[in-house]
């Protein structure tokens, strides 16, 4: 699967997981949308599941801060591009964001995604490009497999309410 980064570069790029991997040229960074595109968005009221495997040709995630994401993603009209989906509910592993809910980088963000739709190999690549990158892997190893063997949405949202019923 071809991966994918729209690349707002608001962060401290020292820190920034994409232009890690952008620089190592293991992920593509664009500057438009492609229609056919997983976009990691975390307002879709869809979640990812092995289902989008069907649907799109490349996954995508936005490289932007997490103080300014709501703006961005208004100001760039995500919802009306490509197949929108929100990654299920995972623990952060970075060392800045470390077990908060959701707030994950990038690299965490294409992982965990590459995890559900099967390419776990490749998610574990992405990961070992980071020290940190093995400790995301073991925080959720448990909920990435369940997580991968879901086709239905609604059974991962099944899984995510009986993982974190406070959320719900």
């Amino acid at each position: 699967m071809k991966i994918l980064v729209l690349m707002l570069k608001q962060d401290d790029p020292k820190k920034c997981t994409a232009a890690k991997l952008a620089k190592m040229h293991i992920i593509e960074p664009i500057k438009f949308i492609p229609n056919r595109a997983i976009i990691l968005n975390p307002f879709s009221n869809v979640v990812l599941s092995q289902k989008d495997l069907c649907s799109g040709k490349s996954l995508m995630a936005i490289d932007c801060s997490w103080n300014h994401i709501q703006s961005t993603l208004n100001k760039f009209r995500i919802m009306r591009k490509g197949i929108n989906r929100r990654l299920p509910l995972l623990l952060a592993g970075n060392p800045v964001n470390y077990a908060k809910l959701g707030k994950l980088t990038t690299v965490e963000a294409l992982a965990g995604s590459l995890f559900i739709l099967g390419y776990a190999c490749e998610a574990e690549n992405l990961l070992n490009k980071f020290r940190w990158g093995h400790t995301f892997l073991e925080l959720n190893s448990e909920l990435l497999t369940l997580y991968s063997t879901k086709t239905d949405p609604l059974e991962i949202v099944k899984i995510e309410k009986e993982y974190f019923p406070n959320i719900y």
